[in-house]
């Protein structure tokens, strides 16, 4: 098993910043895919980027491509959102995920908060 613990989330006016940051802990892989997720109220959720552990490929929702960096530290066993001019819809709960099936991630975090003021 895997489990993920997000934090980082806040309150921030629009066009801020803010770091997510995710630690994964238990049987971790390098095959993983590691994702960042956030669902809006009323909205689907909606995956923002994704990473690969092992070859560092790197995926961006087109919403937030130039704006948003995914990254990870291996000896930390973690991965980070970095959230550069922070919109009003940016505003969400950001899960980070893991797992080896890119379409479906196994493993899930209980989620942060971000709030963007306009």
């Amino acid at each position: 098993q895997v489990q993920l613990v997000e934090s980082g989330g806040g309150l921030v006016q629009a066009g801020g910043s803010l770091r997510l940051s995710c630690v994964a802990s238990g049987r971790t892989s390098r095959l993983y895919t590691m994702h960042w997720f956030r669902q809006a109220p009323g909205k689907e959720r909606e995956s923002v980027a994704r990473i690969g552990w092992s070859s560092g490929y790197t995926y961006y929702a087109d919403s937030v491509k130039g704006r948003f960096t995914i990254s990870r530290d291996n000896a930390k066993s973690t991965v980070y959102l970095q959230m550069n001019s922070l919109k009003p819809e940016d505003t969400a709960v950001y899960y980070c995920a893991a797992g080896v099936v890119v379409e479906h991630p196994a493993y899930w975090g209980q989620g942060t908060q971000v709030t963007v003021s306009s």
